[in-house]
């Protein structure tokens, strides 16, 4: 084969490459947002635009992207503001209606991703036939982070196997979508006024009800924090049941899909004990001399 025919396949491959813009809704989340930001810019291939999506907040989320914006002016940040509605999925709507992308990548405020994430969510998306892809996170905030980030490989792994293939979630810290796919499903999606909802768990949903694949991505990986541990066992328990109320809301009564509920449940107190002894850990200052 030819130098010439080579660099031609390239070029014809990277045309075939699909946009990836990346969608961040942000509510109050000035601790956060710029780690999300930064390793959103710094990637092996760029992404088509990056959107931050201030939902009223009152601290300086928007004052921190509109810093970043003028520290990075090479790199396509976008600060839009979604004021009509307090709530994740009227945010999450509009930033995912206002992407020019060809895929649509959402991820939370306090995501960190991967150098490689675009580059992975394109690879995903080379394969006509995928929707929407998700992939497995890594706790940044917990200790033993790489064996944090195998379990939710193989737990996500094992809840596609007893779904029996039928079903697959998207997980709203770390998924992608066709912008077509979300030209399908986005006046069908759930509001979810009563905020009662899993509404990565109702998209996923929607995407099944037109038969659109979503694909799992194990190279798809992002970073997210722990901080859900921080909850009370009461409100960690109202997180969790979520998973029902939105398969009652979608009619969906298989049994193997309360798996995601139990292990969820299982892990609860010795994260939370993990997480408690890492924070300490962490916060101990630096000895000197010795000392």
């Amino acid at each position: 084969m030819s130098a010439d025919k080579s660099s031609g396949d390239a070029l014809n491959d990277a045309a075939q490459l699909p946009r990836v813009s990346i969608v961040i809704p942000a509510y109050n989340e000035e601790s956060v947002i710029r780690q999300c930001l930064i390793a959103a810019v710094y990637q092996s291939v760029p992404a088509h635009e990056i959107i931050v999506v201030d939902n009223l907040s009152t601290d300086r989320t928007a004052a921190i992207v509109a810093q970043m914006q003028l520290e990075y002016p090479e790199s396509p940040i976008i600060l839009l503001s979604q004021d009509r509605d307090q709530g994740l999925i009227p945010t999450r709507n509009f930033g995912l209606n206002h992407a020019t992308g060809d895929v649509l990548g959402r991820i939370d405020a306090d995501s960190v991703v991967e150098p490689d994430w675009v580059e992975q969510v394109q690879k995903a998306f080379f394969d006509p036939s995928v929707q929407a892809a998700t992939g497995p996170v890594v706790y940044y905030d917990m200790p033993m982070r790489r064996f944090g980030l195998k379990a939710d490989d193989k737990m996500r792994q094992l809840m596609l196997k007893l779904a029996k293939h039928q079903y697959h979630f998207l997980f709203g810290s770390n998924m992608a979508l066709r912008a077509t796919a979300w030209e399908t499903i986005r006046d069908e999606t759930c509001r979810d006024e009563k905020d009662e909802m899993h509404e990565d768990i109702d998209l996923s949903l929607h995407l099944a009800d037109h038969e659109l694949k979503v694909q799992y991505w194990p190279q798809m990986v992002s970073g997210m924090s722990a901080r859900r541990l921080e909850d009370s066992p009461r409100d960690y328990r109202y997180y969790v049941t979520r998973f029902d109320r939105t398969y009652k809301a979608h009619n969906v009564k298989k049994m193997a899909l309360k798996a995601p509920m139990v292990v969820f449940f299982s892990v609860y107190f010795p994260a939370k004990l993990l997480r408690a002894i890492h924070t300490v850990n962490t916060a101990q200052p630096v000895r000197r001399g010795g000392q």
